[in-house]
């Protein structure tokens, strides 16, 4: 070998070594300056003799030339569709069936998540990718191989440890995150949205062009090593082999019998919606290579693997109208109406369109059906029209010129704000948000404040802030004959009310912080506030600069707490003659408290605490709260679909409680 060939390799392999450090594992080694002169270095060599570059050369990621059309090439084994279950009851008659064909075989599964995706077949050839065929019809795939070569975490040329011959099976697919990218870069030129990352991911592994291929940043991962017989290991094994030569591993798989799987299921049911890219389902495969042999495959799908399918969270509905919601901050948002639909395991008839300018990007108009996503949203969202709707003549939604609670002006509160407001400060609907948020479990949790008394409460016309409602307990008997006097407000629920208010006076002063709804001012900010100001009245004194002394308190929300402060400058004192006396955080020995030291984390559903109430419970006990786990982490309190915060704090050995070991702790 001359000593330009050598170098072409040895600059090869440093290339390839740094690209999956950056792109597979996000580990970088070296600064982006010291890649690029590798790059650049190797990029002039190989223009320069071309006669001695490698097909397989680490800068073939940017793509070739555009293809005229696909090859089409059958495939050696062919890929064959799963069976799907949608509960525990079809999981286990799956199971009973397979067992029909082996009774004495063990019965262990490795499970892993269905990626959302295009399945794609890659062959190595003298361990250097040779070809990679899209599944097709299962029997016959296109020739994708330039495309293929663009994806950063497929590697071209495997290390001297695999087999000389190997097919890897996976998936290819467009992070969410990538996917959120490419649809804001389609609505700045005009063009229409992909509906969800995996037809983006199909759709560009068909573009003829494998430069444009490389500049949407694929991503792939593999679910099956098919080599000679002998040669492979179990799934589990097999998938760790793959990891070690270069490919990307699943971020949460299990390997046990069914009920272990079962258990590994459930836990994902939640944790899935916060993984990085789309999943609608776990894959069962029977560990054991030899039992999958014989097990063998009916003429569509194989005995040996079923998918559970989780319920979907994204699907196609009809836009039957927009109305337009004002909240406590004044600020309109966009609603469709719906044609009633099942997404996520419940019925949805309205979905946030967020703000007017997300309704332009879209192009949406009353009757175009849309696809809608749950995923991680509490309220379901509209993600991009179904395709061809855009070309139907439809009415065009109005911007509302006025508040559609008050007809008070609409604007925007400064250039760089995308969403409207009502510029009335004595909108109801502001007030009755206001109201919500002010007697809420976070902030005062005033029983029986919920929205139907704060729509009565507006409606009389008698209160203009939230604190004003304690004048009621200056005169008990007109308080009491008041809330007397609502609808559905029976003298029971009137005098709880009533002395629901009368304890309110005296709640912790970081709850009153945030009850007042100070813009960008939320639980963990107002406990902050109150351990540095003890008073509302040394609160109210405080400049900006001061105030952003204070841990977590930046310019914006320092500046948002003055403005507050000018806009009510006599609230303490009006407070204090109203009987209101906020408790100041009490100065305590945290030393002698049992969880002194711990960092703890809340996670899942308790059996009767919510979460507030336990991180409170954790607090008062001594320990520090965070929201997510890390190497700091001491304590994880979980309770049901706990997810992947439990799944991490067991995979960094930290201790994990539930909430009786909590109660049993204080005694």
């Amino acid at each position: 070998m001359s000593e330009l060939q050598q170098r072409l390799k040895d600059l090869a392999e440093q290339v390839r070594m740094h690209r999956h450090r950056y792109y597979v594992l996000d580990q970088p080694t070296v600064s982006d300056a010291e890649y690029d002169a590798l790059e650049h270095e190797l990029r002039a060599l190989e223009e320069a003799h071309p006669g001695l570059a490698d097909p397989n050369s680490p800068t073939r990621r940017v793509g070739a030339p555009p293809v005229e059309a696909f090859e089409k090439r059958r495939h050696r084994t062919p890929m064959l569709s799963l069976d799907n279950a949608y509960s525990e009851e079809e999981l286990r008659d799956w199971e009973a069936r397979w067992r029909k064909l082996a009774p004495e075989a063990e019965a262990r599964y490795a499970a892993e998540l269905k990626v959302d995706g295009l399945s794609l077949s890659l062959k190595y050839v003298g361990r250097e990718l040779a070809e990679a065929l899209t599944r097709g019809d299962g029997e016959t795939g296109e020739l994708v191989t330039e495309n293929a070569r663009t994806i950063a975490d497929i590697p071209l040329r495997l290390p001297e440890d695999a087999p000389e011959a190997l097919e890897v099976r996976g998936e290819v697919f467009l992070s969410r995150k990538r996917w959120e990218e490419l649809n804001r870069q389609r609505d700045a030129r005009g063009e229409p949205r992909f509906a969800n990352p995996r037809n983006a991911a199909s759709g560009t592994m068909k573009l003829l062009d494998s430069r444009e291929v490389a500049a949407r940043r694929l991503s792939f991962l593999p679910w099956q090593a098919l080599w000679n017989e002998g040669e492979g290991a179990d799934h589990v094994r097999a998938m760790a082999r793959l990891g070690a030569w270069g490919f990307g591993g699943m971020p949460a798989h299990a390997e046990g019998d069914l009920d272990a799987v079962l258990a590994f299921i459930r836990d994902l049911e939640e944790a899935r919606l916060a993984l990085p890219f789309d999943t609608d389902g776990v894959v069962l495969k029977v560990l054991d290579p030899a039992l999958q042999r014989r097990l063998g495959a009916t003429d569509r799908v194989p005995r040996w693997a079923v998918a559970f399918k989780f319920p979907s969270t994204q699907v196609t509905t009809t836009v039957l109208g927009i109305t337009w919601q004002v909240g406590r901050s004044g600020k309109l948002t966009p609603v469709a109406e719906l044609e009633a639909v099942e997404v996520g395991g419940s019925t949805v008839r309205r979905a946030t369109l967020h703000n007017a300018d997300e309704l332009a990007r879209l192009g949406l108009r009353i009757g175009h059906r849309v696809f809608i996503e749950k995923g991680g949203e509490v309220i379901p969202k509209v993600v991009a029209l179904v395709p061809g709707e855009e070309s139907r003549d439809l009415p065009a939604p109005e911007i509302p010129a006025r508040c559609p609670e008050c007809a008070g002006p609409v604007g925007k509160a400064d250039d760089e704000e995308v969403a409207i407001r009502c510029l009335n400060p004595e909108c109801p609907a502001k007030l009755v948000g206001r109201l919500l948020h002010f007697g809420g479990r976070p902030a005062l949790d005033i029983e029986g404040m919920g929205e139907a008394l704060a729509e009565q409460v507006v409606a009389s016309g008698r209160f203009q802030q939230p604190w004003e409602l304690f004048r009621l307990l200056q005169d008990p008997r007109s308080g009491l004959a008041y809330f007397s006097g609502f609808e559905r407000m029976a003298e029971k629920s009137a005098q709880n009310l009533m002395a629901a208010l009368d304890g309110a006076r005296v709640k912790p002063l970081s709850r009153w912080i945030h009850a007042l709804g100070i813009p960008m001012v939320g639980a963990r900010t107002a406990e902050l506030l109150a351990e540095t100001y003890p008073s509302l009245a040394e609160l109210w004194a405080a400049d900006e600069h001061r105030l952003q002394a204070v841990e977590e308190v930046g310019p914006k929300v320092a500046a948002a707490l003055r403005a507050f402060v000018q806009l009510h400058p006599e609230l303490p004192a009006r407070l204090a003659e109203l009987g209101i006396q906020p408790a100041p955080p009490a100065p305590r020995d945290l030393s002698a408290l049992p969880l002194a030291g711990e960092v703890a984390v809340v996670t899942g559903t308790l059996p009767t605490l919510g979460r507030e109430e336990a991180e409170a419970w954790l607090k008062r006990l001594g320990a520090k709260v965070t929201s997510s786990v890390s190497a700091k982490t001491t304590l994880l309190l979980a309770g049901d679909k706990a997810g992947s915060k439990l799944a991490k704090a067991e995979a960094l050995g930290i201790p994990v409680r539930d909430e009786a070991w909590l109660r049993a702790l204080e005694g």
